[in-house]
C-alpha cells in the first residue's frame, strides 16, 4: 500500500475529488494549509498598492491506495489538479506498512 500526500490549489479540489470518486477512492482526508514553493509567494495589488503574500492557500489531500491502483490515482490527481501555472502543487508517495480499521479491526488492504 502507498500513502499519497497531494498539495494542490483549492480551486481544483472538487475536480480531483470527483475523479477519485469515479476510481472508487471516495475516502480521503482534506486539510486547508498555507505554504509556498520556489516562487516564495506572490505580489498582489489592492487599492493601488502592492503587497507581498508569503504563504499561499493550498489544500492537502491524504489517501492510502493499493499498490495496483497507484499509477491510476496519481494520473487522476495530476490531470485534474493541473492548471499549467506555477503553484499547481506537489504529490508525495510513501510506503505504508499497515492499516487498521478501528471499528472492525480489519488490517491491510481490507481496511483501505
Amino acid at each position: 500500500m502507498k500513502r499519497i500526500d497531494a498539495i494542490i490549489r483549492p480551486s481544483q479540489l472538487n475536480f480531483v475529488r470527483e475523479a477519485l470518486d469515479v476510481l472508487g477512492y471516495g475516502g480521503i482526508t482534506v486539510s486547508e494549509v498555507k505554504g509556498h514553493g520556489k516562487q516564495r509567494g506572490v505580489t498582489e495589488q489592492w487599492r493601488g498598492r502592492e503587497y507581498r503574500v508569503e504563504y499561499l492557500s493550498k489544500v492537502w489531500i491524504l489517501l492510502v491506495v493499493n499498490d495496483a491502483d497507484l499509477e491510476k490515482v496519481l494520473t487522476v490527481i495530476t490531470e485534474n489538479a493541473r492548471t499549467g501555472e506555477i503553484g499547481d502543487g506537489k504529490i508525495f508517495v510513501s510506503e505504508v506498512q499497515d492499516v487498521i480499521r478501528v471499528r472492525t479491526g480489519e488490517r491491510g488492504s481490507a481496511a483501505v
